[in-house]
């Protein structure tokens, strides 16, 4: 058996690992039916005729920026993969050093990474303006470019290190080194799902412990009815960037804490505050996070075994200027299958993620049986960070991560009557 025919079998094994993974995780029906049949949805949600108009106005304004971005981004990836731009390009920017393929891998990266983001800069500057527009983002426009440099950079860094191993064990091992870029792809997920929330939040927002008080007191003891006890509360300083409210919580173990914007606390009073907190834990408590590392692990590594099949083939390599996966001039052509798979990949797990969330909200009405607060909470999150209640439907298939709010209401009504006596 050739090692292409190996990664292609070893990718589709895997891939149908995750897909076994994904159809027995997933909370399909988190929420019986109740009788007399499904609440039927409301497409305002509740919400006032100004608040729905400023919804669908904000929507309006950025889906077509976002769509247009998502597609510069692909056709500017393309054009660099696809052809000897790319190769030639990661050839020149490593030429004042030498031209070694370290160099060539390390600032091909930053130097794709800096094209990509300059593309899209003007649509992402045009979707802040309109975040200030309709006063959901506070950021100065000098916070607002060091958020996207740092983005970048974090980003561009973790990807040219993950990319410098991929060409180093190709070049060591070349019948092999997918094998083991996958392997060490899956190790990646697992161990960055530990770390990730610990080393990066810090980057963005500074933290502070949430004063002693009453609604202290009750999130830690909503967190040990939960079963899941947390080591401290802590309000972030989101007020700098947005007027979004937003909580949630992060880490494990001793690690583990509630995590509050502090527009939270000023926009919602403490029983809305609290059924935002159930919420996320119940993602602990039905340990989605570990779900999701599974997934993702499984996920990256088929991803990567069909990497390897694909940069293996000799037209494909003749097309990027490549000649062989260990030719350091392949990058361009990595990141854009990369680019390719993200966008396969993206309205699969928000399908998955919004069954999960759902399952969240199921968990956070039985652990405080307060379907009022609930529904409250969830128009005073819509009216505020200016969600539509009722987006288009293919719109929620691809870029929808959590139920819409006419959903979510319906989730509330559909558990009030399956509780009634």
């Amino acid at each position: 058996m050739t090692a292409r025919r190996a990664a292609l079998i070893t990718a589709v094994v895997l891939g149908v690992a995750l897909v076994v993974v994904i159809a027995v995780a997933t909370p399909w029906s988190p929420l019986p039916e109740p009788p007399g049949g499904r609440t039927p949805l409301d497409p305002t949600a509740g919400l006032s005729a100004t608040e729905l108009g400023r919804a669908e106005a904000f929507a309006a304004s950025l889906r077509p920026a976002s769509v247009a971005s998502l597609l510069l981004g692909l056709v500017v990836s393309a054009l660099l993969g696809l052809t000897r731009l790319g190769s030639r390009l990661v050839r020149a920017v490593a030429a004042p050093l030498g031209g070694g393929w370290v160099w060539q891998v390390l600032l091909g990266v930053l130097a794709l990474a800096v094209i990509g983001r300059l593309v899209t800069l003007p649509l992402s500057a045009y979707g802040e303006s309109v975040r200030h527009r309709y006063g959901l983002s506070t950021r100065s426009w000098g916070l607002w470019l060091r958020d996207v440099s740092v983005s970048t950079a974090i980003d561009a860094g973790l990807t040219a290190l993950g990319l410098l191993v991929v060409v180093l064990l190709a070049r060591k091992l070349p019948r092999t080194w997918w094998a083991w870029a996958a392997a060490g792809a899956a190790a990646l997920v697992v161990v960055g799902s530990f770390l990730w929330p610990v080393l990066m939040e810090p980057a963005f927002n500074e933290f502070e412990p949430l004063a002693a008080g009453q609604l202290r007191s009750d999130l830690l003891e909503l967190a040990e009815e939960n079963g899941t006890p947390v080591e401290d509360v802590l309000v972030s300083d989101a007020s700098r960037r947005t007027t979004a409210l937003n909580a949630y919580v992060s880490g494990f173990g001793s690690t583990r804490r509630i995590v509050l914007y502090d527009t939270v606390l000023d926009g919602l009073p403490d029983a809305q505050v609290e059924s935002i907190v159930a919420h996320e834990l119940g993602h602990v408590a039905t340990d989605d996070v570990l779900t999701g590392t599974l997934i993702g692990a499984l996920g990256a590594g088929a991803g990567v075994a069909l990497l390897g099949w694909l940069i293996s083939s000799p037209a494909l390599l003749r097309r990027a200027g490549a000649d062989a996966p260990g030719d350091p001039r392949v990058i361009p052509l990595v990141l854009f299958l990369m680019t390719i798979g993200t966008l396969v990949a993206t309205p699969v797990q928000n399908t998955v993620s919004r069954h999960i969330e759902a399952r969240a909200d199921v968990h956070a009405l039985d652990l405080t049986r307060d379907p009022g607060a609930f529904a409250d909470m969830q128009r005073d999150l819509a009216g505020s960070n200016l969600n539509d209640p009722d987006p288009p439907a293919v719109w929620q298939w691809f870029y929808g991560s959590h139920p819409t709010v006419a959903q979510r209401l319906a989730i509330a009504e559909d558990w009030t009557r399956l509780e009634q006596p």
